[in-house]
């Protein structure tokens, strides 16, 4: 499988994220292995999309993250999740 992950950090801010092994890469962002995220932890997984497709969830990975609307239309649908 195939993942498309979001996690807040401690300061509300939402990182958006790919990969084929969700627990493998959560436990990576937890114990401070991603730069980005490393400064910024704790951090919570507040939503993520499963794909059989790996081309598939990197294309919602880049529309996520490119694409104000498309971002916009998800922040909606799961408001209460990122809250």
């Amino acid at each position: 499988m195939h993942y498309v992950y979001l996690v807040k950090d401690k300061f509300e801010k939402i990182y958006i994220g790919y990969t084929n092994d969700l627990k493998r890469r959560l436990k990576e962002h937890t114990l401070g292995k991603s730069n980005y995220l490393k400064l910024r932890r704790p951090i919570k997984l507040v939503y993520y999309e499963a794909y059989l497709s790996e081309k598939d969830a990197k294309a919602r990975e880049k529309s996520l993250k490119n694409y104000g609307n498309v971002w916009n239309g998800l922040k909606r649908r799961i408001q209460d999740s990122l809250k």
